[in-house]
């Protein structure tokens, strides 16, 4: 099941909760309990991996790197 990024627009917190795709309608809030939650836009994280022989390569913008965090050497 993915983890999925709620705003509760009772209580106005932000949370990250683990459920279905389909079935979260009616998810309560781990803060105050109310189920009107709303499911927020948000990205997720891939890694870069060469094939064998293959360098991994930096894109250039830290913020779409996939080499960056990774404590692999690389450059921008």
């Amino acid at each position: 099941m993915p983890i999925y990024e709620f705003h509760c627009e009772s209580c106005k917190r932000d949370s990250e909760v683990l459920v279905r795709s389909s079935d979260w309608k009616g998810t309560p809030c781990p803060h105050c309990g109310s189920t009107s939650m709303s499911k927020k836009f948000s990205t997720f994280a891939a890694s870069v991996q060469g094939g064998p022989g293959e360098a991994a390569t930096c894109s250039g913008t830290p913020s779409s790197c996939g080499l960056c965090g990774t404590g692999k050497a690389h450059s921008h």
